[in-house]
């Protein structure tokens, strides 16, 4: 077992690990419950997830919880400088919100050589159940429960090796690269088990694996239909058997991919901001899968104009019942938020009410 592994495996995973202000101690934290609606939280959120015709459009974010385990180390824990159970350095960057690996980080000597030198991580050694139960005393009953499961197969190709290498490894070794997708997906599998088996109810599944640039995606589609799609396709297969719904995580601009992300069996996705048309998007596939749209709040909106805005997105967004409202407030303002949240609910339930003619 590595040093790092053995660091995992020796935790007291009834403590809280995260720091304080990281994103996984900020999606840790309890949510106060939601005024009473007219059918559960985290069912109109499934609906809405699902394309199955949801009471009111959801306000992302606010209206679900995030279930992020400290005892998955596919960061460091706690998420500062230093290492996860792989041996990948890891740095805040606090300019991009979030971690990078550290440049020229290096897991194995050649990706040819991973059979030889990958540590694998053994998830018998740490203690899920104890984590699971402290997990969940701090989630709201009501709410959808998301487990954020960071790291895809390509992504977490990336970090063992530099970035170069991995992409070179798609020409010249794609047979071995695909037993390493393929071992992966074992992976993803194994421990996402961990997290139905040890942290309650979850609902659905946010699958991290970013695919793209600010132009394009990486991979032509000949390419990630070939060498990202089987892997990455198995383990959603293994989700969805779960009776859970999925919903990607990929940066970039990675519209083209969206025919494979339905073959896939992906519900839903929250393209990256200003990359992405949302138009274009709701237009061509709103149909068929959900998206998660910003709706920007000037900080010097009034209340008028705050809810004249939302009712303009509704208006623009709703008619397929699969789009959710991520509201951002310059400086997190939460008055302006909470204003912006009261009207998505009460206008968005009176238009799906006209819209389903439900009396």
């Amino acid at each position: 077992m590595s040093k790092f592994m053995e660091v995992a495996a020796n935790r007291d995973y009834s403590k809280e690990w995260q720091a304080p202000g990281s994103f996984p101690w900020i999606f840790q934290r309890p949510k106060d419950p939601i005024e009473e609606r007219p059918i559960r939280v985290k069912d109109n959120y499934t609906r809405c997830a699902k394309g199955e015709q949801p009471y009111w459009m959801p306000a992302y974010f606010y209206e679900s919880n995030i279930v992020w385990p400290d005892a998955m180390e596919e960061h460091p824990v706690p998420e500062v400088d230093g290492y996860d159970w792989w041996g990948v350095n890891w740095m805040m960057v606090e300019s991009a919100g979030g971690m990078i690996t550290k440049p020229e980080t290096r897991t194995i000597t050649d990706f040819a050589n991973w059979k030889a030198e990958l540590e694998w991580p053994d998830l018998s050694r740490v203690d899920f159940k104890t984590d699971g139960q402290k997990i969940q005393n701090m989630l709201d009953p009501d709410r959808p429960h998301i487990y954020e499961c960071v790291e895809g197969v390509f992504e977490r190709l990336h970090e063992l090796i530099p970035f170069e290498e991995s992409l070179m490894a798609f020409y010249e070794e794609p047979e071995l690269l695909e037993e390493f997708f393929q071992k992966m997906a074992d992976y993803k599998i194994e421990s996402t088990k961990k997290v139905f088996e040890n942290y309650g109810r979850v609902d659905g599944v946010l699958y991290h694996d970013d695919w793209g640039t600010q132009r394009a995606g990486f991979f032509s589609n000949e390419m990630f239909r070939e060498q990202i799609m089987p892997a990455t396709k198995r383990f959603l297969d293994y989700v969805k058997s779960q009776g859970k719904f999925v919903e990607l995580h990929s940066c970039g601009k990675n519209i083209q991919y969206i025919p494979m992300m339905l073959e896939m069996g992906i519900d839903m996705w929250t393209p990256q901001l200003f990359i992405n048309e949302p138009d274009f998007l709701h237009t061509t596939y709103g149909k068929n899968m959900t998206f998660t749209f910003p709706l920007m709040i000037a900080p010097d909106w009034n209340e008028d104009q705050i809810r004249q805005a939302v009712r303009d997105f509704v208006d623009h967004f709703g008619e397929n019942g699969r789009v959710m409202c991520w509201i951002m407030v310059e400086n997190f303002d939460q008055k302006l938020e909470a204003i912006a949240q009261d009207e998505l609910y009460h206008y968005s339930l009176n238009y799906y009410n006209k819209l389903y003619d439900r009396k």
